[in-house]
């Protein structure tokens, strides 16, 4: 009689292959990312910047060029604000309801 053979296999933990065992959520994950999306935000901002800058370079006086130069150095300047300024308000809600978001 031939018997079957039975493999029985055990997957490591989440903390043996390099990932958090803490992110258990959707939340703990969006916490998670937040934390870097300061710091992705302030690095667009700077290319944006830097981006713009060399548009208005590059237009050598052109009107056209000279307003879209502008444009892309405001909204990167915007884009961050936008992003700070969420942060700031996640921050006074978490504050004043003893929440906690992030």
């Amino acid at each position: 009689m031939i018997r079957p053979v039975l493999a029985q296999v055990t997957l490591p933990d989440s903390s043996s292959i390099g990932l958090d065992p803490n992110l258990n959520t959707l939340g703990d994950i969006i916490s998670r990312a937040f934390e870097y999306l300061l710091i992705i935000a302030g690095l667009s901002m700077f290319g944006m910047i830097l981006w713009g800058g060399v548009h208005l370079i590059i237009s050598r006086g052109n009107p056209e060029g000279i307003k879209e130069g502008t444009n892309k150095i405001i909204y990167g300047i915007i884009g961050f604000l936008v992003v700070f300024a969420t942060y700031w308000i996640i921050q006074i809600i978490e504050t004043i309801f003893h929440l906690s978001i992030l």
